[in-house]
């Protein structure tokens, strides 16, 4: 409910369809940032004022709470062995201290392009007809990635984790920067692009995760320091309850997707992308839905 602008009130019941929402569709590539600017709209919230859109990078922290919590005993073994890398030139020899710089160095481009375009990401491209023509049009990227990963899998060339490489991370972190687009999906940016690397799904899955730590921290942190003042409007008990609940949920989907990957496509997200889109746009189209 809006109380003035740019003053949103946010009840404990919108909090927690949003912690929902953001924990079901963080780490599937089906967009949570497309997903939760539609909620944001079906619950008459005004999804372009500053502490909305706040508050769509800061219950991001709780899904990545998940992640240190599913992947904690791996993330404190890449971090080991990249600071004993930097020490020792035996260790950089390490499969994981490779690992953990391919991380690093594909968190970097979509910090420094979300810097350059915070304003049109934050502002036009929370139009849900931009999160209706992504959905669709990056299905069609998804589409070819996957066909590209069942013929590698059957010529017996797809590569695991111990062949990631620091290119690999460069790579599939500028192709990450596309999902700076509401719609596009992180993960499913991310996925897209190993599996188009070679990549096996389910490593491809794991790296996506991993990227995803820096960056959605970073918006976070960056969202909630630029607006204090239209988050406070928000309530603390709210914005808390919000990323609890993500947290619980994301884990969940954490655990759910890893198993999936192992023995199915993402052809039903691709579907159910399109279909969304689809939906959306007849919405659109005939009135009953405003794309702002």
């Amino acid at each position: 409910m809006i109380v003035a602008d740019p003053a949103v009130e946010l009840s404990y019941f919108q909090s927690v369809v949003l912690g929902i929402v953001e924990g079901l569709t963080e780490y599937l590539p089906v967009s949570s940032t497309g997903h939760l600017t539609i909620a944001e709209k079906l619950l008459g919230m005004p999804v372009d004022a500053p502490a909305v859109t706040a508050y769509t990078a800061l219950i991001q922290i709780g899904a990545i709470l998940a992640t240190f919590t599913y992947f904690g005993k791996k993330i404190l073994r890449l971090f080991l062995a990249w600071v004993a890398g930097l020490r020792s030139a035996q260790a950089r020899q390490e499969h994981d201290y490779q690992l953990a710089w391919a991380v690093i160095v594909g968190s970097l481009p979509v910090v420094v392009v979300a810097l350059l375009l915070k304003d049109l990401i934050s502002g036009p491209l929370r139009s849900l007809w931009v999160v209706a023509g992504a959905l669709i049009l990056w299905s069609a990227v998804m589409w070819i990635a996957e066909r590209r990963h069942d013929v590698l899998e059957k010529s017996g060339v797809q590569r695991g984790e111990d062949a990631l490489t620091i290119k690999d991370g460069l790579v599939i972190g500028l192709v990450q920067c596309f999902s700076l687009v509401p719609g596009v999906s992180r993960s499913g940016a991310t996925i897209s692009a190993g599996l188009m690397r070679g990549i096996d799904r389910v490593t491809s899955t794991e790296l996506s995760f991993f990227l995803a730590i820096p960056a959605l921290t970073g918006a976070g942190i960056y969202e909630t320091l630029d607006n204090v003042e239209a988050l406070k409007a928000l309530g603390v008990g709210p914005i808390i309850t919000g990323m609890v609940v993500a947290f619980v949920v994301a884990y969940a989907s954490i655990a759910w997707l890893l198993r999936f990957v192992q023995s199915n496509s993402l052809i039903s997200f691709i579907a159910y992308r399109v279909v969304l889109g689809a939906v959306m746009f007849l919405a659109l189209g005939a009135g009953w839905l405003s794309a702002t």
